[in-house]
């Protein structure tokens, strides 16, 4: 009897949240409406564009690759590790920058906002929601008219573009202009909302900006830099940038590191580990030389807030098997609120695309300035109703200050007490930062701080709060609210616990650390990361075993009921992220299924400039086949030539020829660089409609040979998609080659070929630069070349398999 009422509870608990629409139904819908629209159809209407990880390896590359020696090797990896220098100094600057000017707003807001209220409650509430609608109202004015891809948390673009696809407008100049002046105004006016997430987008922009030498828009460029010229260098930058803004938000450089492992990269190897370590551990150095600074007073209302440390090293101990039953219950509770928040802020981002932004950026700006004043009223006028508590003994508490001076930050805030002697407790989590607030949420040796009233009416508030404030046009980041709901949840238990287990050595501040990273696993689903995190931030190692079980706990029920925040978000903004594992229904489907009916678009080696410009304008395909035909009446497939190339060659026009005959291969080099070829990172990059031919140049010839990656990756038409799955992701492709199985096999390599001796290895190099060499002084016979790197590659294989 018992087993069927609990199967129908969760049957019917199951019914109640499919009718939330879910990620998948939003962003169809999302998807079919933009489409109509063309709002991400094509990167030249504002939308999303894969990347190119893979190298092209075309005639042109290998011969500007042959001219490189081993001065220009070493200059270029000294470069990188350079550039993860300047990455950790930039965004630690960048993070002390807005650190400084939230703490010393605040400061501010709060100090004269005590002062006035002295003698009127009434001049005071208006001066803390002038102040606060004042800061908001810049940020979200920034971001609507000069940088409206520094909305949001900015993760989610992040995690696309390590995955392979480009969002136009989040790596520029102005993003990063506007991440952070809007991040002070949104966190400094009192929004529910934190800083930590903008700063891994701040990162980013740093690196991909310093990877492209600068911004030439602003005049802030410099030609020196400009070594990295493709989009894996970029990527690889990138991933240094969003360590090290999670290493400055923390001050958690290891936590730094993981993060970018396990939540954003989809491409990981042991070099990249090593400079984004590196990068980390500089961000760690400049923030804590900033704090050191500012210990003298200099930094104004700066005091032990800003940097995020909450060290409750003077807390619990050691803990009982007893309490591991109430901890496993923080887990549960944490997944519950963290699928039920994603998927309410997934429901109303939703909406307010479809219909509230769509009217326009006033309509951005006032909605974000009435979400600034129901706050400001919330914040102030809900510890008005609540009876002041008297000061723990001071005696038996020695070294607790109570009440707290007005403006400074700490615990037991004295805000409409009748009495010297008392304290409001609602008004010590409402009247500080966020930073401050979850101080003293965590903080040790408080019992009976909080009332069980305050703590529940301060969590349904602030959770409705981050769920409506989410989305809006203001960066916006999840960290810091989502550890302040899971804190307070956490405390609340814990009380309960104290009350119940009397003789035990509990402490509430533990349970609440306990709580936050509860509801941050139930609602980012990170684990690893998040663990190391939330022990820098506490410097508490006694509690790791403690915090992997609720996390674990809290990701295994909130991926019952759905996807990750940042997952849902980047389905939302059609954002075509890869998952780590393919679907299952991909294990029995094959390539040939996949490719279905298509028509696909190729040209000859030798095209006419009237046909290919032709083809460019009829179809939106990144990636075109090169074919060659054979005397009999054979094509044969003989490389990729992509888009973009294709545009810089229609508009340079000096490889316009006018027989239909193949060219001379020689000379690339000096008719064209290789930066020439490089994808802009901040522009759209050209469009067919942008280059003007005249009749003349469109009944002229183009020799496709030099410029075409003869090597793409080509995949059986039987094999599973899958597989073919795991290539895409694993390798950062943008196409993979269908073809039928192959008639003949050439050689065969296995582990032993690839694992050449050092001095065999040396030999190798000597000659294939020799061989690249020869190639190029034998003429203009592209069969030549092609063959000549298929004999040197079947001369590497070896008849025995191992």
């Amino acid at each position: 009897m018992l087993s069927n009422h609990l199967q129908n509870g969760i049957e019917t608990a199951k019914l109640v949240w499919s009718r939330i629409p879910s990620s998948e139904d939003v962003g169809a819908g999302a998807e079919e409406e933009e489409e109509e629209e063309g709002l991400f159809a094509r990167r030249s209407d504002g939308g999303v564009e894969s990347l190119d990880y893979e190298v092209i390896e075309n005639f042109a590359y290998r011969e500007y690759q042959a001219r490189r020696g081993k001065l220009w090797i070493s200059y270029y990896v000294i470069v990188k590790w350079f550039f993860a220098l300047l990455i950790g100094i930039g965004t630690g600057f960048a993070a002390v920058f807005i650190n400084l000017a939230v703490e010393n707003f605040s400061g501010w807001k709060y100090a004269a906002t005590f002062s006035i209220i002295q003698h009127s409650y009434f001049a005071g509430f208006l001066v803390y929601i002038l102040f606060n609608l004042g800061l908001v109202f810049f940020s979200v004015v920034i971001v609507t008219e000069f940088a409206p891809a520094a909305a949001g948390s900015g993760i989610p673009e992040i995690k696309g573009y390590l995955n392979g696809v480009d969002t136009h407008g989040i790596l520029l100049f102005r993003t990063l202009v506007g991440k952070i002046f809007g991040s002070i105004g949104s966190v400094g006016g009192g929004l529910a909302l934190g800083k930590e997430g903008p700063l891994v987008h701040t990162g980013a922009c740093i690196a991909s900006l310093l990877g492209q030498g600068g911004s030439a828009k602003y005049h802030v460029n410099s030609r020196w830099l400009r070594i990295f010229e493709s989009d894996r260098d970029r990527r690889d930058l990138v991933t240094c940038g969003c360590a090290a803004g999670v290493a400055a938000a923390f001050r958690a450089p290891v936590g730094g590191v993981l993060f970018a492992l396990e939540e954003v990269t989809s491409w990981w190897r042991s070099q990249l580990m090593w400079r984004v370590f590196f990068t980390s551990a500089i961000v760690a150095v400049v923030v804590r030389s900033a704090m050191s600074w500012c210990k003298s007073g200099k930094c104004g209302h700066f005091g032990s807030g800003g940097f995020i440390i909450w060290d409750i090293s003077g807390g619990q101990e050691d803990y009982s098997f007893q309490e591991l039953l109430p901890m496993a219950i923080i887990g549960v509770i944490g997944g519950l609120l963290g699928a039920l928040f994603n998927q309410l802020t997934l429901y109303i981002t939703h909406w307010r695309r479809t219909y509230l932004h769509k009217k326009g950026n006033r309509v951005k700006i006032l909605e974000v300035c009435l979400i600034s004043l129901i706050t400001s009223i919330i914040s102030f006028a809900l510890p008005l109703l609540r009876k002041c508590s008297p000061c723990p003994d001071s005696e038996a508490n020695p070294g607790i200050d109570c009440p707290r001076p007005p403006g400074t930050d700490g615990n037991f805030v004295n805000f409409y007490c009748a009495k010297d002697k008392e304290y409001n407790d609602l008004a010590t989590i409402f009247f500080n930062t966020q930073d401050d607030a979850i101080r003293n949420l965590f903080s040790a040796k408080t019992f009976h701080e909080y009332s069980a009233q305050s703590l529940l009416t301060f969590l349904v508030m602030f959770y409705s709060l981050a769920i409506v404030t989410f989305g809006t046009a203001v960066p916006a980041g999840q960290f810091v609210p989502g550890i302040m709901i899971g804190s307070t949840y956490g405390r609340l238990v814990g009380m309960f616990v104290v009350k119940f287990y009397k003789k035990l050595n509990v402490e509430e501040g533990t349970y609440a650390l306990l709580g936050a990273a509860s509801f941050l696993g139930g609602s980012m689903r990170m684990t690893v990361s998040l663990c190391v995190i939330m022990v820098e931030i506490t410097n508490n190692l006694k509690l790791l075993p403690l915090i992997m079980l609720v996390l674990l706990i809290s990701k295994a029920v909130g991926d019952f009921f759905n996807e990750g925040l940042y997952e849902e978000q980047a389905r939302l903004r059609g954002i075509p992220l890869l998952e780590s594992r393919p679907k299952q229904y991909m294990r029995s489907m094959t390539a040939k299924e996949a490719c279905k009916n298509q028509k696909v678009a190729c040209f000859s080696r030798i095209v006419k400039v009237a046909d290919l410009v032709s083809v460019l304008r009829s179809n939106k395909h990144n990636g075109f086949p090169v074919v060659d035909h054979k005397p009999n009446g054979d094509t044969l497939v003989i490389g990729l030539i992509l888009r973009s190339h294709l545009l810089v060659l229609l508009q340079s026009k000096v490889d316009f020829q006018n027989s239909p005959f193949p060219s001379d291969l020689r000379g690339v080099s000096n008719r064209h660089k290789l930066s020439d070829f490089v994808k802009p990172a901040t522009s759209k990059g050209k469009s067919i409609e942008e280059i003007y031919l005249t009749g003349g140049e469109m009944e002229m010839y183009l020799d496709l040979a030099p410029f075409l990656n003869p090597s793409p990756y080509i995949v059986p038409e039987d094999m599973s998609l899958a597989k073919v799955y795991n290539l895409f992701r694993q390798l950062g492709l943008r196409h993979i080659f269908v073809v039928p199985r192959a008639s003949r096999v050439i050689g065969l390599i296995t582990r032993k070929d690839l694992l050449t001796e050092e001095s065999e290895s040396s030999d190798t190099v000597e000659l294939q630069s020799t061989s690249v060499s020869c190639l190029l002084s034998q003429g203009n016979d592209f069969a030549t070349y092609h063959a000549h790197f298929s004999t040197r590659y079947c001369c590497t294989c070896r008849s025995n398999p191992s």
